[in-house]
């Protein structure tokens, strides 16, 4: 089926695990307490406190939500919350130019040449919708936010739930048999292909130095380069 949209995953997958894991998580454990301290007032921030504090039976120190919200870092806990508070962190480091989003040349190439040619693209990654915009708006390759069409994080539903794909499905107004959906991660492909979306793989040395073949990819089409999928 031709594919009328494309559906991408972010880390590992337009860039490298290594980013995420080796520069931004560390600079998100390192400044969140002192984030909570000087915005831990302001409502954008306090709801999503709230609903760590809520999670462990009403905690009423902010200091001990900075420990648990460290916690779920250093175990690389998806949750919303933790997302919604990275991604406000992460904004602070960007604008001071800390660092630089990392991007793959394959892929920058090929989103901008699939967006030249008409297709919409979209991002559905477990960091919240404005960690994305702050992500492909201070790449390396520069501003690549004009480039997409949507944004899609775990409000939206867990990354190896079906249901997910097919709410996102509904959301752009696209048959799923004609979104193409990018990632690494085999379950998340899995999930998207029980929606009916087309699938593949991203299998790159950098970030798997053990390729995954045969009965590992579950079927899904493998590449190594954003310039092998062919749309």
């Amino acid at each position: 089926m031709p594919i009328r949209a494309i559906l991408t995953d972010i880390e590992g997958t337009t860039s490298s695990i290594t980013f995420v894991k080796d520069v931004l998580f560390p600079y998100a454990r390192r400044a969140l307490p002192g984030f909570i301290a000087e915005h831990g007032t302001e409502p954008d921030v306090r709801r999503w406190l709230d609903v760590v504090a809520s999670e462990h039976g009403g905690i009423c120190d902010d200091a001990m939500i900075a420990e648990v919200l460290q916690g779920w870092i250093d175990s690389d806990r998806k949750h919303t919350a933790l997302k919604a508070l990275q991604g406000m962190v992460w904004a602070d480091g960007y604008r001071n130019g800390d660092f630089a989003a990392h991007m793959y040349a394959d892929a920058t190439e090929s989103l901008r040449e699939w967006h030249a040619a008409g297709i919409p693209l979209y991002v559905y990654s477990s960091g919240s919708v404005a960690a994305q915009h702050l992500f492909f708006g201070h790449s390396e390759a520069g501003d690549l936010t004009p480039l997409f069409q949507g944004w899609f994080d775990t409000e939206t539903g867990g990354k190896r739930e079906a249901e997910s794909y097919r709410r996102i499905a509904a959301a752009i107004g696209v048959e799923p048999g004609h979104i193409l959906f990018l990632s690494d991660i085999v379950e998340e492909l899995d999930a998207a292909r029980e929606a009916g979306l087309q699938t593949v793989l991203l299998d790159r040395r950098e970030d798997y130095a053990q390729p995954r073949l045969d009965e590992a990819t579950h079927g899904h089409r493998r590449v190594e380069s954003f310039a092998d999928i062919g749309v």
